[in-house]
């Protein structure tokens, strides 16, 4: 089993920078690929952002190319969105995800473990 807790969200202004962090633990928990979603109010969850296990491949929505950052310490077992240039549309619960492959993150968007989220919210 694998545990995921989301950490760092909070209340920023439009234009800050933020960086959440999901640090995963388990009898499975390492190596795995790593990502985050978000849900704002009133819309379906959508995928963010994705890590393979080993860091070296990347995979970002549309929406936030060029603003954020994806990056993983496998030392610690975590993973990090570092998010710059924050929109008020960025409001929402930020969802951790993990699973063994990758695609089933990024794209079949059906990762194997969530995390609880953690609330983002950019005001204008």
């Amino acid at each position: 089993q694998v545990q995921l807790v989301e950490s760092g969200g909070g209340l920023v202004q439009a234009g800050d920078s933020l960086r959440l962090s999901c640090a995963a633990s388990g009898r499975f928990a390492s190596g795995l690929a790593m990502g985050w979603f978000r849900q704002a109010p009133g819309k379906e969850r959508e995928f963010v952002a994705a890590v393979s296990g080993s860091g070296d491949n990347t995979k970002y929505a549309d929406s936030v190319k060029g603003r954020f950052a994806i990056s993983r310490d496998n030392a610690k077992n975590t993973v990090y969105l570092q998010m710059n240039g924050l929109k008020p549309e960025d409001t929402a619960v930020y969802y951790c995800a993990a699973d063994l492959v990758l695609r089933m993150i990024f794209s079949q968007q059906q990762p194997d473990y969530w995390g609880q989220g953690t609330q983002v919210t950019v005001s204008s």
